[in-house]
This record gives structure tokens, C-alpha cells and sequence, in this order.
């Protein structure tokens, strides 16, 4: 029979063997370390040593060696994660656009599993998940101990296999149970079209390794369509969780550098001097100063942060929609020598100007809630963000105010084929009022 003292002890054992890996880490032998210090990496291990000999069941030290450090990286902001091997190559895998699954991303809020946003097109987001769900039970599994990558293997599987979620959500009394269908989840990056004559609509759901290439070849069919130009376009990054910063840079590339800027899209700064660096744009061929508007949410988060605080700065773009996520955050994907990956945070990200995303998030030039309510649209309207994680990080001239968080109210992406889409509406407007003025401007500057 099992001792009931077993996840007690699996939890002293999980903070002892964190305490000698950040020992490994330091490199004790090196004289820089303190002799205090020393003495307590002894203490603990003897400690582990005497678990490892009288403990009442056999401990298999691989999976104690990886919960010690998912211990340590819990200390730390919630971005941080040991990969497994088989979590690493899955990684890998859903940056190439293409994976077996329910298409949901996920973090730890207050200690529980929280989505940040279905991805379009998905089971999850055919079923109804929403930002904001609190997964309670995957399958008959409570979820309270699992970290992102547990649950991510879970919800993983063979297409057609299924899968049940019990999630509990804000306003709602009792859980709702979903039952999923999982699929190869196939992420179109990029989607586009015309929206009114000349008025083109580019709406980017991931920056994936393939998205620079579908952003140029959108472009390029969107001015085929209209004659061979645009008169204004809209960017569409509500609900884009990030992705590859590499593949941002190049969207925007589009639309800053050539002369009219020195080209800087975002800067990052860290404690290691390796990990402080200025990105320019590197894409040659630039879009004609037409208006732009994108659009941004609470679920638009990192790299599409970068992009709509790059087109912001530049006053290249409208930036329109509701205060975005604020994760602000670089996370270094590390391969180990066993095939798995450590995802660490070492910096943080600066728009061109100088100005922090983290916590903070983009603020809209213009504040458009998703539908229509006939009250004024307030700049913190509940939705669920990055100052709501765990030990988020705060940005470097952060001062605390001790303000309350916001009760987070989940919003369901626009489904464009099912509902208006009242935001897009008022972008249309707005898009069409600047190129007018823009066409205003070059009347009275030919006189």
C-alpha cells in the first residue's frame, strides 16, 4: 500500500534536487562561490541522499532529475519550461505549421491551465473554447499539478481520437464538459482578401517559419486583384499568440526601413550581454506609403506586439482594437545534450522608441471593443492578460501602484463566415477616411 505522505515527500524531493541543479549551475569547485553557499549544497545533498536510500519506494532519479528542474523554472515567470525530447520535437513541429491535436494554446494562471486563444479553424475553436477557460480535467484527470507540457501531451493524439475537457468559465455556474475530436491541425499562417475596391484584408494568425514568404505572396495577389495597387490595407493580428520573431520582423519589414526610418523594429535587452540586440528590417522591397490599419486584442501577444509597436512608432499604421496581451518577454529555446530543449526568458523586448511591451501590452490609437455596445470602450476592459500570469516579470520601469488586477472576461475570436464583425467594420471606415485624407493632401500639395 502507498504511504500517504508520497507527494509531500515527492515535493521535498522535487525542491532538494532543484537546490543541486542550481548547484551543477553555479559550479561549486569554482572558488567565486561562497563558502555559506557550499555548505548548504552539502546540506541538501545529504538530504537527497538519504531520501534516495530510505524512501519507501524505489525513486527513478531521471523523472525526479526533471521534476527538480521544472521546480526551479516554476520560481521563475511563467514562459520558462523544461522540453522533454518527445515536448521539444513537438515544439519544433507546431512551429512548421502542422500537428496532430485540438489547437488550443495554453498557460499557468494562478496556478491553473488557462487558454490564451483557440487557433482558428480548429476542434477546440469549432467546439467553442474560449481566451480565458480554465481547463479543470483532461480526460479523468484533474489538471491542478501538470505543467504546460503534460497537458500539451495529453491533448496531443492521433487524428480522429477524442479527447474530453472539463473547463470552468468566468460567469458560467457549472463546468462545461467538451468533447473534442482531435485533428491534424493544419495552420494556414496567413489568410487573404479584398475587402472593397483597393481595400485589401490580411489577417495573420501565427507567425510560423513560412509566414514571411505567405505575407509577400498575399500582398502580391491582393494588388493583382486591384489593378496592381492598394489603396489601404488592413493587418489583422487579433488573437495572434507570437511565434517566430524572425518571421514578424519580416512582416513588418514590409512597411518600415527604405529611407523613410532607419529600419529598427525592435530591440532586445537582457542581463547577458549575448542576449542584448537591435533587429533591423531586412526585407529590400518596400510597400508604397499607403494607410494601414491593424488590429489588436487582449489574445495578440509577442511577436504581433512587436509588429503593431513597430508600425506604431513609425506612425506607418492605425493601430485600432483593445489593449494587447503585454508579453513582452524573450524566451531562448536551449537544446540539451539528451534531446530535450530548456525555453528560458533572457530579455526583454523595446519597441523602436524605447518602450516596453511587457505587462503593458500596445495600446490602441483607437479603442474598438469587439461588438457593438453603445458604451464608451474603457482601456482596461477585463480581458485576460500577461499581468494576470503567476510571476509574470514586470517591465524595467515599473513602479508598484497597488491596483487590483481586472477580473479577466473572455472574449471569442470574430468568426467571420458566422457573426458581423464589427471591429473590421469600423477598421474598413477608418481606413477609407485616411485614404481620402491622404488623396486630400496630394490635391492641395500639386496646386
Amino acid at each position: 500500500m502507498k504511504s500517504n505522505f508520497s507527494p509531500i515527500i515527492r515535493t521535498i524531493i522535487t525542491m532538494i534536487l532543484g537546490i543541486i541543479a542550481i548547484a551543477s549551475l553555479l559550479r561549486i569547485n569554482q572558488p567565486s562561490v561562497q563558502k555559506g553557499q557550499q555548505e548548504y549544497i552539502v546540506f541538501f545533498r545529504e538530504t537527497a541522499d538519504l531520501i534516495k536510500a530510505k524512501y519507501v519506494e524505489p525513486i527513478d532519479e531521471k523523472k525526479l532529475m526533471e521534476s527538480a528542474i521544472n521546480g526551479m523554472l516554476a520560481s521563475l515567470d511563467p514562459h520558462n519550461a523544461y522540453m522533454p525530447p518527445d515536448a521539444f520535437n513537438d515544439m519544433q513541429v507546431q512551429l512548421s505549421g502542422s500537428f496532430g491535436g485540438l489547437g488550443i494554446e495554453i498557460t499557468i494562471r494562478e496556478g491553473k491551465l488557462t487558454v490564451i486563444s483557440p487557433i482558428e479553424d480548429t476542434p477546440a475553436f469549432r467546439a467553442g473554447i474560449k481566451p480565458g477557460d480554465h481547463i479543470w480535467m483532461i480526460d479523468n484527470l484533474f489538471t491542478r499539478s501538470m505543467n504546460i507540457s503534460d497537458a500539451v501531451k495529453r491533448m496531443r493524439g492521433p487524428k480522429g481520437s477524442t479527447v474530453v475537457l472539463t473547463v470552468i468559465r468566468d460567469g458560467v455556474a457549472k463546468p462545461i464538459v467538451f468533447r473534442l475530436k482531435r485533428d491534424i491541425i493544419h495552420i494556414q499562417s496567413v489568410k487573404a482578401r479584398t475587402l472593397d475596391r483597393g481595400f485589401g484584408y490580411v489577417r495573420v494568425a501565427q507567425f510560423q517559419e513560412t509566414t514571411g514568404m505567405e505575407f509577400t505572396n498575399a500582398l502580391e495577389s491582393l494588388k493583382k486583384d486591384n489593378e496592381g495597387s492598394l489603396k489601404g490595407l488592413i493587418l489583422d493580428l487579433r488573437n495572434n499568440p507570437g511565434g517566430l520573431v524572425d518571421t514578424a520582423i519580416d512582416v513588418a519589414g514590409h512597411f518600415v526601413g527604405g529611407g523613410l526610418n532607419d529600419g529598427l523594429i525592435v530591440t532586445m535587452k537582457g542581463r547577458d550581454p549575448s542576449s542584448k540586440k537591435e533587429i533591423h528590417a531586412s526585407v529590400s522591397k518596400k510597400e508604397l506609403n499607403y494607410p494601414v490599419v491593424v488590429m489588436i486584442n487582449g489574445g495578440s501577444a509577442s511577436a504581433s506586439e512587436i509588429v503593431a509597436g513597430a508600425l506604431q512608432d513609425y506612425k506607418r499604421a492605425v493601430i485600432v482594437g483593445t489593449q494587447s496581451f503585454g508579453k513582452g518577454s524573450v524566451q531562448s529555446v536551449i537544446p540539451m545534450r539528451n534531446g530535450a530543449g530548456l525555453k528560458l526568458t533572457t530579455a526583454r523586448y523595446y519597441t523602436p522608441k524605447g518602450r516596453s511591451i511587457q505587462v503593458k501590452g500596445i495600446t490602441p490609437d483607437i479603442f474598438i471593443d469587439e461588438a457593438e455596445t453603445g458604451k464608451p470602450v474603457k482601456k482596461d476592459d477585463g480581458e485576460f492578460r500577461e499581468k494576470d500570469l503567476d510571476r509574470h516579470i514586470l517591465p524595467p520601469d515599473h513602479k508598484e501602484s497597488g491596483k487590483n488586477k481586472t477580473t479577466p472576461v473572455p472574449h471569442s475570436p470574430a468568426d467571420e463566415t458566422n457573426i458581423k464583425d464589427y471591429q473590421l467594420s469600423r477598421a474598413l471606415e477608418l481606413l477609407k477616411g485616411m485614404n481620402l485624407l491622404v488623396k486630400e493632401n496630394e490635391s492641395i500639395w500639386h496646386r
